[in-house]
Order: structure tokens, then C-alpha cells, then sequence
């Protein structure tokens, strides 16, 4: 059998990271950056009051209480020139530009909230409320550098230089399908021998999580010739496909029977448990990358998480490879299969312990729901005691 490394070195050594593309500030939500982007003006670009209250002098406030005359009044967005003179204020909103001559702010809580004079009762230092030009950003600093995500606060920033579109690599569109004559919709009627469809909604919800987009395609039934039709239709919007179900040995596996005549796509067995039967490669001219998946449910996510996942991420244009694990002593006592690397569903709790969850067969998805992480017990081992030290991948 294959090992799980050798199987998502040929993934990663197959699929691409996207071409980037000017995608407005709308759109750039989730996508990676391609270029670095600098502001081109200071910022804040001129000295503002931090507060609303009064821009004053601050060797003016010295014996306290101190009233002074408010010769004006300044709001956010004023780009009038306005001046406070020795012994004067002007009455300042928060975000308008600082007068000349005055090197401070009073709070109005510090102050009677005079409009014609005001009465100020607290000392001042010089700088005070002042937000200086500048003092976020310098003109020409790099705010984001290449290879970032694009969260809400790194789209603030973009916006808040002055671009209305940047270069970067979108999100990944991933269309999931479930085969199985067997799979009905959720709140469908079953007939004997049915079961709901699961698979779709899991990997769809687990692409979306990874920053990806996900296309839900329903489920097919056991005819290659049925499911060749439904890939011909989402090859034009889809960077990826996701099919679970049909790559076992058995007879009716449409995604073998369908894919194997076509020289792209291999099928093997994968030293794992679960998850064995994988199937990868590309389809079309544009050699879109598709993961075949078994069809049991846990069997699938975990066969996400360990391939998907990442081949999603180097499309992306970030840091690709084996999910990153953690060390933690398991509280009861392990078995697994000689040969194959087991993923064990478990509880990882803050004292550094880990308990597998009771049902780690791979049909078993309430367990899986149960669970917040996979215990990794590699191939050459077949018992591991309680209390021993293992390594964790974080669900």
C-alpha cells in the first residue's frame, strides 16, 4: 500500500496555486495577496483630535480653574485652515484636523462644555488627544506583505490606503458530489435500504472552513455514465472537485468505473485507517485537480483533512503540507492495525490529555461529531498504553 506521505507528496507535486487576479475589495474577502501593498500617503495624513473637546495650548492651562474664549468650531472633514492664538480655544470634534497652534486637546468631560468660553478644571500636557501625521503608517510603508489572507482588518487597511482592487489569488471554487444509489436529501423520505446524505454537507461545510468556496452538487446514484455527465457540467466554474463514495473493490463504484478509462485519475489503497481507497488527479484541458474520497463518513473528512486540506491551501498560495500535530498523553489505552497509520477520533482537554471517543468505527459521524481531534498512531506500532505521549492534529 501506498503511505499517507507519498500520496500527498504526489497531490502537492499535481495542483497549483491559482493565478492571481485584480479582484475589487468586495470580492477579496478570504482571497491571498500576490503583490505588496504600501500606503501612499501618511497616515493618519494630518494631526486630528483623538476626542471631542477643545484644541487649546497647553502652557494656556496652568492656573486652574482656566476659562478661555472658543473662537471657533471644528468638525471631522473640515478642510478650512484654522489657527488658536495665546489664550484661546477652539472647539474640537473627534477626527478634525488640529488647528495651528495649538498642541493639545481637552477632553469636554474635563471642562463645563462651553460653546462661547470655556471653563477648564484638569491640567493638560502638550500632545494630549492628539493622533500625530503619521503615526500609524509612513508614506510608501508596506502595510500587507505577499502571501497574506485577506481577513476583515487586513481589507480595512487596503481600503484605508486608498486601493479600490488589489492582486491576489481567490478562493478556491470546489464543487463536492456524493455518489450512492442508496444517498436521498435530508428531509427526503427513506425507503428501506436508504440512508440521508451526509458526505456532501460535511466536505462542502469542511472546504468552506478552509477559506475555500464550496459548491454543493447533491448526490448521484451508481451510474458512471450519470456522474461523467454531472463533472462534464461543474468542470467550467470549479479550481477542484470533491466526490465520496464508489472507490472501493467492489462491484457498483461509479467513480472508478467512470474515471479509471479516462488515464488521469489512479485509484490505490492508502496505508490508513480510515480511509484506505483514495483515488486522485486531474480532469480537462485545464487539468482541474479531483479528489476521489471513500464514502464512509468519517472515512471522507478524515481523508479531507489529511489531503484536501492542504492541496486547498497550496492553491491558495500558502504554506502546504501534513496538518500540524501536537503532543498530548491519551488517558486509556490504543490499538491499531500493523502496517497502516491509524486517526483516531478524541477529546483533546487543556491539561494536555487526550481520550478517544467511544465508536471509532468509520461509519460512526456522532462520534466524529463528539471529537475535536485525530490521535495519530503510526504504522509500526499496534498498542499504545495509557498515559503514553502521542501526537494530535487539531480538528
Amino acid at each position: 500500500m501506498k503511505s499517507v506521505d507519498a500520496h500527498l507528496a504526489e497531490i502537492l507535486a499535481t495542483v497549483r496555486p491559482l493565478a492571481p487576479l485584480e479582484l475589487e475589495l468586495e470580492q477579496a474577502l478570504g482571497a491571498t495577496l500576490a503583490e505588496e501593498v504600501s500606503s501612499p500617503v501618511p497616515l493618519p495624513p494630518f494631526d486630528n483630535s483623538a476626542m471631542d473637546g477643545y484644541a487649546v495650548r497647553a502652557a494656556d492651562i496652568t492656573d486652574l480653574p482656566v476659562r478661555l474664549p472658543v473662537i471657533d468650531d471644528v468638525a471631522a472633514g473640515s478642510h478650512e485652515l484654522r489657527a488658536v492664538g495665546p489664550g484661546h480655544a477652539v472647539r474640537i470634534m473627534t477626527g478634525a484636523p488640529v488647528p495651528a497652534g495649538a498642541d493639545a486637546v481637552v477632553p469636554v468631560e474635563w471642562t463645563d462644555g462651553g460653546t462661547v468660553t470655556v471653563t477648564i478644571d484638569r491640567p493638560v500636557q502638550e500632545g494630549n488627544a492628539i493622533r500625530r501625521a503619521g503615526e500609524d503608517v509612513q508614506a510608501g510603508e508596506v502595510v500587507l506583505k505577499t502571501g497574506t489572507v485577506i481577513g476583515a482588518a487586513q481589507l480595512g487597511i487596503i481600503a484605508g490606503v486608498g486601493r479600490r482592487r488589489v492582486l491576489a489569488r481567490p478562493r478556491p471554487r470546489v464543487v463536492v458530489i456524493s455518489t450512492g444509489a442508496e444517498l436521498v436529501e435530508p428531509g427526503g423520505q427513506l425507503a428501506p435500504g436508504q440512508i440521508w446524505d451526509s458526505n456532501s454537507f460535511t466536505l462542502t461545510a469542511a472546504v468552506r472552513e478552509t477559506g475555500a468556496e464550496g459548491f454543493r452538487a447533491g448526490s448521484v446514484g451508481d451510474d458512471p455514465a450519470v456522474l461523467l455527465d454531472r463533472l462534464d457540467t461543474h468542470l467550467v466554474r470549479a479550481d477542484a472537485i470533491i466526490t465520496s463514495g464508489g472507490v472501493s473493490m467492489g462491484a457498483y463504484e461509479p467513480v472508478k468505473e467512470a474515471l479509471s478509462p479516462l488515464g488521469t485519475v489512479r485509484f490505490e489503497k492508502v496505508a490508513m485507517q480510515p480511509g484506505m481507497p483514495q483515488g486522485f488527479g486531474v480532469l480537462g484541458e485545464d487539468e482541474v485537480p479531483i479528489f476521489a474520497l471513500p464514502g464512509n463518513p468519517v472515512s471522507s473528512y478524515v481523508s479531507f483533512v489529511l489531503f484536501v486540506r492542504p492541496a486547498l491551501a497550496k492553491m491558495r498560495g500558502l504554506p502546504s503540507g501534513l496538518p500540524e500535530a501536537v503532543t498530548a498523553y491519551v488517558t486509556g489505552p490504543l490499538r491499531s492495525p500493523a502496517g497502516r497509520r491509524s486517526y483516531l477520533r478524541g477529546v483533546l482537554a487543556s491539561d494536555g490529555t487526550v481520550s478517544p471517543v467511544h465508536g471509532q468505527g468509520s461509519h460512526q459521524l456522532a462520534a466524529l461529531a463528539l471529537a475535536n481531534a485525530l490521535i495519530v498512531v503510526p504504522e509500526d506500532v499496534t498498542e499504545v498504553p495509557g498515559g503514553a505521549e502521542v501526537e494530535v492534529i487539531r480538528l
